[in-house]
């Protein structure tokens, strides 16, 4: 009996540690990308966004991940600042979902730059021991 209990503690004990160490390494992969956006830093988004990406904006708009990467590349779109709040992180196996209060400080089409405080959702998958962005979506905040 105590043998099982070692077990069934050890067991709980790395499974434990092992989502803390995920949710470590995406907090940190959601960081990254974030400033990967305000660097136009296309190398590195898109090595951290699945081919299949929803990129859904506050406005309805929504970018494929070719759509993302050209709109950055020809200067359509420029994030000058992007903050994250409050974020929370829900773990389920190889997908997560990660929630937070963002602020953005953005240009469209040339124009002046706009703030944004926005309720964001982000869908990251895990593939080869690594986090990708799978779909994220952004609402304004009233």
């Amino acid at each position: 009996m105590k043998f099982v209990l070692t077990i069934l503690f050890t067991s709980t004990l790395f499974v434990g540690l092992a989502q803390s160490t995920d949710k470590e390494k995406l907090t940190a992969t959601v960081k990254e990308f974030h400033q990967a956006l305000v660097q136009k830093n296309t190398i590195s988004i898109n090595q951290q966004t699945d081919k299949a990406l929803s990129y859904g904006h506050s406005n309805g708009w929504v970018e494929t991940k070719e759509d993302m990467i050209k709109d950055l590349e020809t200067g359509y779109i420029s994030y000058q600042e992007i903050k994250e709040d409050s974020v929370t992180i829900t773990m389920n196996g190889d997908m997560a979902n990660v929630r937070f209060l963002g602020e953005y400080k953005a240009t469209l089409k040339g124009a002046a730059a706009s703030n944004f405080r926005l309720r964001v959702l982000e869908v990251w998958v895990k593939k080869s021991k690594r986090w990708v962005l799978f779909a994220r979506q952004g609402v304004k905040i009233q």
